[in-house]
């Protein structure tokens, strides 16, 4: 885990003093400085993470060394402090590329999530994503990882679409890796010294995720005790991601759409209209057509969204990937961990290769980093991940369970359809019932591929003729 360090920049020795001790308890390594110039001078020496600095100074004020702070390094967080009579030139520092503010007075676990959220927003930026078919031992960093026709599809998916403005949807289940394509994009793009924040639309209560991405005026609302920035004005030349975007609401989803369609925005109890030139990037790990048809999402929206789409495919679809993913986090958590793990033993392997991983990836990083952690050896045995051999045995009692009760249900829905049929069928009952069977389980072996014909023929183990022709039957549609 990285240990952040932090540089406090005010005037009042008496608040750098408690500043540095609030912020050291906390864990932080802190850095002070009396003045702006003297600031200036050691973020190019200390390179600090994160800067919390004062707008008032007697020697140079907070804007015009936050303008210095951005030509130095644009993508560096600064908070601004600032006393309740001058709120608006906070504002103003915002809109000039800090990161956030805070008024003095601060409550301690509000600046405490501030900071936080900061210093997440700069590990976003600044933590490289790089793509990688075989790990190497001795570098270290972020990737991701696969050599797999589906992840070789993606790598080339986003070298084409990185340098341009368009709008991209990632879609897939939880645990697959879809932030670290959208960072791909991101610090691959022309944006890429510009901001790039998260949103997580399914995290933040829905009372209050219109304001936090498009701000509010003062009074707006019960709490809005002051006026604030939202991410997409806090965002202007960058990019937002925008989370689980599929558990938005309407109202809230009608606001993203003119920002896509019109690029402007109106704050919450505001009638002035924001300009932004913003890049939007979207996740959603939901069927978002089926949310449409249910009418929790807005159609205009989804096309909007899908100008690209990048589908990650569940860890289940790409187990020739699963070995080098496990030597990936193998040697990751042997560096974090002091650990000396060499490999994996065959038996160990197979059973990782077997397992259906529901959570993806994220479950495989966990259950590897578990063994890592508690084996005793150089060589991680099946023993190792008892854990997980135990769940993987419910499970298959489970499925098998599930596997009989909807044969059973199958069954108890199909008969009377067939005794019905046997009056009109006139000698086509077998093709009249696989065509009820055989159009849900196209189309929705279509949608798990991401439209793609050759997967969807692999999977269905059917020539892509034969899946055109039913295709053209069913009125599907592919690529």
């Amino acid at each position: 885990m990285k240990n952040y360090e932090i540089l406090i920049v005010d005037d009042r020795p008496a608040l750098l003093v408690m500043m540095k001790e609030f912020l050291e308890e906390e864990g932080y390594r802190v850095k002070a400085a009396s003045s702006a110039k003297e600031g200036l001078l050691l973020i190019d020496k200390e390179k600090p993470d994160l800067i919390i600095m004062d707008i008032k100074m007697a020697d140079m004020n907070g804007l015009d060394a936050l303008y210095e702070i951005k030509k130095i390094d644009p993508k560096l967080c600064v908070i601004m402090m600032t006393a309740y009579g001058t709120t608006q030139t906070a504002i103003e520092a915002m809109k000039r590329g800090a990161y956030d503010y805070v008024t003095k007075p601060f409550k301690n676990n509000e600046f405490k999530n501030l900071i936080k959220q900061a210093l997440e927003a700069e590990r976003l930026m600044r933590e490289k994503v790089s793509f990688r078919s075989h790990p190497d031992s001795d570098k270290e960093g972020v990737y991701i990882i696969g050599k797999s026709p589906y992840m070789l599809e993606i790598y080339k998916t986003i070298g084409k679409i990185a340098e341009s403005n368009a709008t991209v949807l990632i879609r897939g289940e939880s645990g697959t890796g879809k932030e670290l394509v959208v960072r791909a994009v991101y610090q691959n793009s022309l944006r890429k010294d510009k901001p790039f924040l998260a949103v997580n639309c399914a995290a933040i209560p829905e009372s209050l995720l219109e304001s936090e991405l498009f701000g509010h005026e003062k009074g707006a609302f019960t709490g809005a005790i002051n006026k604030r920035i939202g991410k997409f004005e806090q965002c202007e030349a960058g990019t937002i991601f925008l989370d689980e975007i599929g558990d938005m609401s309407l109202s809230t989803q009608a606001k993203i759409l003119r920002v896509l369609q019109e690029h402007t925005f109106q704050p919450v109890g505001s009638e002035k209209t924001v300009k932004v030139n913003v890049r939007v990037i979207a996740s959603t790990n939901k069927d978002l057509w089926k949310a449409i048809k249910e009418g929790q999402f807005r159609e205009d929206l989804y096309y909007r969204l899908k100008v690209i789409t990048i589908y990650m495919p569940p860890l289940r679809q790409r187990i020739e990937d699963i070995p080098l993913l496990v030597d990936y986090f193998i040697q990751k958590f042997n560096r974090e961990f002091n650990k000396n793990v060499r490999k994996i033993h065959p038996d160990a392997m197979d059973f990782l290769t077997r397992y259906t991983w529901p959570g993806n990836v994220r479950e495989l990083e966990n259950t590897v980093q578990t063994g890592v952690v508690m084996s005793k050896k150089d060589i991680l045995l099946l023993d190792d991940f008892s854990l997980l051999t135990s769940k993987a045995g419910g499970a298959k009692q489970e499925t098998e369970q599930m596997v009989s009760d909807y044969k059973n249900t199958f069954e108890d829905i199909l008969r009377p359809i067939i005794k019905d049929s046997f009056s009109s069928a006139e000698g086509n009952l077998y093709e009249k019932t696989i065509g009820i069977l055989e159009k849900p389980l196209i189309e929705m072996v279509l949608e798990e591929t991401g439209k793609s014909q050759t997967k969807a023929a692999k999977i269905l183990g059917i020539s892509r003729n034969t899946l055109r022709m039913r295709m053209r039957k069913y009125g599907l549609s592919g690529r």
